[in-house]
């Protein structure tokens, strides 16, 4: 009934200079994306413009300098080294804004390669596992470009996208990039999971960042009641609390009774338990992470974790130094609209050290760090000693609440350093 095309073919549409979107996370195309880089003599001077980015992604090697640039909006692990070179770059910008760069033509795109659900009986695909700004890629581009995936979930929401807006598909069937978050918890994230459930409150909205930290805490939630959740991302820590009715949304004042994210990431167990599952809605990020509806939650509580944060509570989640690990991400949004919710809790987690034992609680950030979180936002600091609150504090007052919840060996330097800084705390 529809026409799939090869992979040559379908990159057959693309001509250099295009500024191309690609699909993030578990729908990150690299079929297409190792076919472009087979066929990178074609090309020359192509801007690749994603979030998120998992797999191989071919082009962002070094021998393809030429033919493809990353212009990276959430930098990870496959294009790490290429955006901190002369190969990439880097935007800062709120989660919640990016689709604003490609509808108001800041960053017009060409083209958007996408991973998509096979079309149903009215010939609707869904975007998947991420609706996030793959939505106003889509709705923007001149050109869609879709491999078509039996593997890939047929998630609710907003990631309808008709075969009539798509230029070529091509039916591409393999199992979905995994990662399991759970298998990373160590005993200091446990520790950490178990403060920050004691924060939750129940009937409590909950918004979780990515990493070990907030599985941890959700692992910890199996005595709470009537929870939500309203996040940018879900993983396979929330399939246990849904499917024992602890998350049931019932109380969240926004969108109740359903889940609501962006995309999910996680294990095949996620993906099967989202697939045509109506309780759990994908929504367009610009709509989930806007400051305001999340603030209509009922109390918003959100979860997020840092690189570092200094004694004043400025917080970097972004960057070691000028080199630039991740991005803003979602963590203002939430940070902010969890403050403005009525019961609201703006939760910072992080270990006292880094796992070659660096420490994360510093007197101050390292030379060209980004501040993702001001120190005029954060409200709560968890380690796995303890919790900080530093809302309303002053500078001193917030400097021994942090150096209290440091690791035990790192206390002695940093009340020298808040010694020198404020001559007494």
């Amino acid at each position: 009934m529809y026409q799939y095309v090869s992979a040559e073919e379908a990159i057959s549409v693309i001509k250099s200079g295009d500024r191309i979107f690609s699909h993030g996370s578990a729908c990150t195309p690299n079929y297409l994306l190792n076919e472009l880089a087979k066929q990178a003599s074609q090309f020359k001077d192509i801007e690749m413009v994603s979030i998120t980015q998992q797999g191989a992604v071919a082009i962002a090697r070094p021998e393809y300098k030429d033919n493809f640039h990353i212009n990276s909006l959430f930098v990870s692990t496959p294009v790490r080294e290429a955006v901190n070179s002369d190969r990439g770059d880097f935007v800062p910008i709120f989660l919640s804004e990016i689709p604003i760069l490609f509808k108001n033509n800041i960053l017009p795109l060409d083209v958007a390669i996408i991973t998509v659900s096979p079309p149903d009986k009215h010939g609707y695909c869904t975007l998947g596992t991420s609706v996030d700004v793959a939505r106003s890629a889509v709705d923007s581009a001149k050109t869609i470009i879709a491999i078509v995936n039996p593997k890939m979930p047929r998630t609710h929401g907003d990631g309808m996208i008709h075969v009539q807006r798509i230029a070529k598909m091509v039916w591409h069937e393999e199992e979905l990039m995994t990662i399991d978050y759970g298998s990373k918890v160590g005993p200091e994230e446990a520790l950490i999971g178990k403060h920050v459930a004691e924060l939750i409150d129940d009937k409590a909205t909950l918004q979780m960042g990515i990493g070990t930290i907030p599985d941890a805490v959700l692992k910890c939630l199996s005595n709470h009641k009537d929870l939500g959740i309203h996040t940018e991302m879900l993983s396979d820590s929330v399939i246990n609390l849904i499917k024992d009715d602890i998350v049931n949304n019932k109380y969240k004042g926004f969108h109740d009774h359903v889940s609501i994210t962006s995309f999910c990431f996680g294990t095949k167990n996620l993906y099967d338990f989202v697939d045509d599952n109506p309780s759990i809605a994908f929504l367009d990020v610009q709509h989930v992470n806007f400051p305001i509806n999340i603030m209509k939650n009922h109390k918003m509580h959100a979860i997020n974790s840092a690189i570092e944060i200094d004694l004043t509570g400025q917080v970097c989640a972004d960057s070691i130094g000028t080199y630039q690990y991740s991005g803003i991400g979602g963590q203002m949004d939430f940070m902010r609209g969890a403050a403005l919710s009525e019961g609201g809790k703006p939760i910072m987690a992080l270990t006292s050290r880094t796992k070659k034992g660096i420490p994360r609680i510093v007197p101050f950030l390292k030379q060209g760090a980004g501040v993702v979180t001001t120190r005029g936002h954060i409200h709560y600091v968890v380690t796995e000693y303890g919790t900080a609150y530093l809302y309303g504090k002053n500078l001193r007052q917030r400097a021994k609440a942090l150096i209290d919840i440091a690791h035990p060996d790192d206390r002695e330097m940093l009340e020298r350093a808040a010694h020198e800084r404020f001559s007494t705390i």
